[in-house]
């Protein structure tokens, strides 16, 4: 039997050439498949890698700043961090998770649930605008996933003195409210956007490119005047305080250029304290709110009666027998005054020598005069929300209503409507648009109503203010003239009128021989007692335009002659009365 031969080995040059075969092989392989990442593919995995770790990052642009009309700041933005994340790289890392939420002082619970919320999603804030040292321990925590982006935050370093003229930014640093809405597109300028290279964690490896460049926001210079803007802030507090109001306002204009000096309301709130951001807190009053004027408003229908020609500064009105019938209404006075000139008509605010001069004029003469004042129209100050008041047209007057409007009934006004009607009284005639920024020169005004009239009528408003049981005594500031007028009125209820809620106002203008500031009063529902706008409008008007005068450096005049007529005791001179029988 033959034994089998055994198998020849495979020799040495055989396992050489195999193995050079296979090399040569790989080598090929590599060759090709880099020329076909390298050239034929390049253009895909570039693109593809650039979705992965390029991204194109906003550059968030500064908000312009607010100012007084003397550069102090008002509303400035500031730069602040926020945190955002990836919520897949946090699943599952409640540890962390809480940690940060100690950190950035959220509730932890609450940052864990929204982060599973989001697992479907790549982009979250966890929180916006942290303080500076927040962020700073956020930053040291090193968390993956966990990232900064710088925003701006807005800061307003008066808080509640300006909060209801300035307004609010939301969290974006969009304005919502005030002269940050009104102005957004002025203030707010314009993000720019840049390409960038990212790892995976998201934080930027390299600036690849410039797409948009920024556009910073433009400041804005108001006309207020911060100083008479914190006199006025702190007077109408402490009244609204003391007398146990519900609310009030308080404005200043000055009468030349129309510009609004301080304008303020209570209660206020602090734009800095997101919390106390309701509409009930940020309604800005006097600009939006309406309320029947009171006797406040019959200068201007006196004004009326001059411009009639029925009607002289000396004209006597009877008011006897202390009461008036206009159709089914019964007008009274307080007390029986007999018959009285038009100073002391003003003076003693009678409500009967009102009507009887109102109901002796053409409605279509009244009419035209109370919306040469601007009534029944809005401002020109263009703020968000500005009521233009109710002034209905002559064509729909009857006696009933002439007689209810002549003292402050059946027309409402707002705080600042009022105020531009005393700067236009100031302003001897010219009715200038009421301005909420600076503004630089002379600013040229209608002509309303003849300077002359408006000389009188200033000298009949003065003995509201000096004359014995005038009402308006307590709006006197010393060394100064003022001409103004006091009023009182019910509020309207259930279709009706409330016997025990009041409107107090006292609006008026200073100096009297060289008007320069008009400035209104109101306090809303006062109920520690006093309800009389000679008690308790008129002090506030005093302390705040008496304390304007001073800083503004106005020269006293009480002891002046003002020309035209004026008495050293500011009294109006005049021939002697004319008797005007009004029945």
């Amino acid at each position: 039997m033959k034994r089998a031969s055994p198998a020849r080995p495979i020799s040495f040059r055989v396992r050489l050439v195999v193995a050079f075969g296979l090399l040569l092989a790989v080598g090929v392989a590599l060759v090709g498949r880099a020329v076909q990442l390298q050239l034929l593919q390049h253009q895909f995995l570039a693109g593809e890698g650039a979705e992965r770790f390029m991204r194109v990052a906003a550059i968030s642009a500064h908000r312009g700043s607010i100012t007084d009309r003397y550069g102090e700041p008002l509303a400035v933005s500031t730069p602040v961090d926020s945190v955002w994340a990836n919520p897949q790289d946090l699943a599952g890392n409640t540890e962390q998770l809480q940690l940060l939420a100690r950190v950035m002082h959220v509730d932890p619970l609450e940052l864990v649930r929204r982060v599973s919320a989001a697992q479907d999603r790549n982009f979250i804030y966890l929180t916006r605008q942290l303080q500076p040292a927040d962020a700073r321990k956020v930053r040291e925590l090193n968390i993956s996933g966990v990232n900064l982006s710088r925003e701006y935050r807005r800061y307003y370093p008066a808080g509640e003195v300006n909060g209801h003229l300035v307004g609010f930014t939301d969290v974006d640093d969009t304005g919502q409210e005030g002269e940050e809405l009104a102005f957004d597109h002025w203030l707010g300028g314009e993000d720019g956007a840049k390409r960038v290279i990212q790892d995976k964690d998201g934080n930027k490896v390299e600036d690849i490119e410039s797409i948009r460049a920024v556009r910073p926001g433009r400041d804005l210079q108001l006309s207020i005047d911060q100083r008479l803007q914190y006199l006025a802030y702190r007077e109408l507090k402490a009244a609204i305080r003391d007398n146990r109001a519900a609310a009030g306002s308080a404005v200043i204009i000055d009468v030349r250029t129309g510009e609004v000096l301080a304008m303020v309301n209570q209660p206020a709130y602090n734009p800095n304290d997101r919390n106390q951001l309701n509409p009930a807190a940020y309604r800005n009053r006097a600009a939006t709110d309406l309320f029947e004027p009171g006797s406040s408003i019959k200068p201007f229908f006196v004004a009326a009666g001059l411009v009639s020609g029925r009607f002289q500064p000396d004209s006597i009105i009877d008011t006897s027998p202390g009461w008036v019938q206009v159709g089914t209404s019964v007008i009274t006075d307080e007390h029986m005054l007999g018959p009285i000139g038009l100073a002391t008509v003003l003076a003693k605010s009678s409500n009967v020598g009102m009507a009887r001069l109102a109901l002796a004029l053409e409605p279509k003469q009244i009419w035209t005069t109370l919306n040469g004042f601007g009534f029944g129209q809005v401002t020109g100050s263009a703020f968000p929300g500005e009521s233009a008041g109710q002034l209905a047209n002559y064509s729909h007057w009857r006696s009933v209503l002439i007689g209810s409007m002549s003292h402050g009934y059946g027309l409402s006004v707002t705080p600042l409507q009022l105020a531009r009607g005393y700067a236009t009284l100031g302003a001897l005639g010219l009715r200038r648009q009421v301005s909420l920024l600076r503004v630089d020169g002379p600013v040229p005004g209608e002509r309303v109503l003849d300077g002359s009239v408006c000389v009188s009528l200033l000298h009949l408003l003065e003995s509201v203010v000096t004359m014995p049981g005038g009402t308006g005594k307590l709006a006197a500031i010393p060394g100064y003239r003022v001409a103004g007028k006091t009023g009182t009125a019910w509020k309207a209820e259930n279709g009706g009128y409330s016997k025990n809620r009041y409107v107090a106002v006292f609006g008026g203008v200073a100096p009297v021989s060289n008007p320069r500031l008009a400035a209104v009063v109101v306090i809303d529902e006062p109920s520690a007692g006093k309800y009389y706008g000679g008690d308790v409008a008129a002090p506030v008007f005093s302390a705040i335009v008496g304390g304007a005068l001073r800083l503004m450096g106005i020269a006293p005049d009480e002891l002046s002659t003002a020309g035209s007529g004026a008495s050293g005791d500011g009294s109006a001179a005049a021939p002697p009365p004319a008797q005007v029988a009004l029945r």
